[in-house]
């Protein structure tokens, strides 16, 4: 009898040992789904992509300055706008050279250097074409036009003043 009632008593405590666990495990499947519907909706939305083209830095540019001064910069960019962005596919394409030369069997250092030494060259044309437009555009600004430019700084650079 005293048998019987050990087996008996065991096979409880296995029982409720595999409930507890089973207990276990769906609420952490529970917690799991319940974070991932919370992230889901409540998450903010993923930041929109960022434009680098000529077009989208001196749009970025000309919504931090006075209306006017904008239209100035815009219509600067719009007269010049061909070669700034024939420059900047040039550019691109420069970059896309350099890491062709990553990719090729057997390495070639010298391949690199060159084709980094055009990628900088490529850079610096459209640099010049960019800065000539934003020039352009800052003499035929107001005062308050050309001080706004002057605190302007692409995002993410601390330069003690804001962009907005």
């Amino acid at each position: 009898m005293i048998s019987a009632l050990s087996i008996a008593t065991a096979e409880d405590r296995t029982s409720r040992r595999i409930v507890l666990w089973s207990l276990g495990l769906n609420l952490f499947f529970i917690g799991l789904v319940a974070a991932l519907l919370v992230r889901l909706y409540v998450a903010p939305p993923a930041p929109a992509p960022f434009d680098r083209s000529a077009n989208g830095r001196i749009e970025r540019i000309a919504a931090t300055l006075p209306a006017a001064d904008a239209e100035v910069i815009r219509a600067e960019y719009r007269a010049k706008a061909a070669p700034v962005d024939t420059a900047r596919e040039e550019f691109e394409r420069s970059v896309d050279a350099i890491r062709e030369t990553f990719r090729a069997a057997p390495y070639d250092i010298e391949a690199t250097h060159a084709a980094m030494a055009e990628a900088r060259a490529k850079r610096q044309r459209f640099d010049l074409l960019l800065h000539d437009i934003i020039a352009s555009a800052a003499s035929k600004m107001s005062p308050a036009g050309r001080q706004k430019l002057a605190d302007w700084s692409p995002t993410g650079r601390n330069t003690g003043t804001t962009n907005r």
